[in-house]
Order: structure tokens, then sequence, then C-alpha cells
């Protein structure tokens, strides 16, 4: 039996893609452990219900997963998440955070901020930002 997947409610007011929030948030759960290899995904019309958007944009999603080795389909079976799905997950959005990061500090040393201002900055950040849970599948914001 699928699980439920615990994805944040997704918006329509981001610059982001609906799909591209449910590849991340899909990622995300992957990631933490939360979605073990294994786990039966919920089928396109499943989660296009749950999450109020197309089968389109669920179908998007799912083959950009796929296509990264973070699910697999097999035809009349299902989809679940692949054996190495939480492996490339971590790994995927380890490249995404260290490549904003050093965005972050090219944006602060051009705007003038010293070394010790940024570690001021980032240890603050870190301090006030819990760490993201999964919230139960909500409509869109």
């Amino acid at each position: 039996m699928p699980l439920t997947l615990q994805l944040p409610p997704l918006s329509t007011g981001e610059s982001v893609p609906l799909y591209q929030q449910i590849v991340e948030a899909i990622r995300r759960e992957v990631a933490s452990g939360r979605m073990p290899a294994g786990s039966p995904m919920p089928s396109f019309r499943t989660l296009a219900a749950q999450l109020a958007v197309s089968l389109i944009t669920v179908k998007r999603a799912y083959e950009e997963l796929e296509h990264d080795g973070v699910i697999l389909r097999h035809q009349g079976l299902g989809t679940f998440v692949a054996p190495d799905g939480e492996r490339r997950s971590k790994s995927d959005r380890r490249t995404v955070a260290v490549s904003a990061l050093r965005s972050a500090v090219r944006a602060g040393r051009d705007a003038g901020l010293e070394d010790r201002e940024l570690m001021e900055i980032l240890e603050r950040e870190l301090a006030d930002s819990p760490h993201p849970a999964g919230q139960p599948i909500g409509g869109r914001r």
C-alpha cells in the first residue's frame, strides 16, 4: 500500500513550478529516510487528487524523479522509491545547498560584508531556522 506523503502545501504564487515543488518535497522525504527504499508511491491520480493538481503535473514530477534515480516505475506494479533513492536525494540536495551558500558568500562580499559579518549572519540564520519537518498534504497556499 502506498505511503501517505507528508508534503507541504503547494503554492501557485511561487516562481517555482508546481511539478518542481512536488519533486523537491519528495526528494526531501526520501533524503530524510521518511520514505525508505522500496516504499510504494501514490499513483498519479491519487497524488494529483490529494494535491489538487493535474495528472500532467504529477506525471512530470515523477518523470524527473525517475530520471534522477530517486524513484522507479514498474509497469503493472506501480512506482517505488529506488534502492539508491535516499543517497541520490541527499547528494542532489547537498549540491544545491552548497551552490546557494557559494552564491550567498559572493553576494555578501560584493555588498562589502566582511567574512566575520557573513559568519555572524549564517550563525544567526542557523539558530533562527528550525529543521524542516514534513507537513500533511494540503491545498495550495
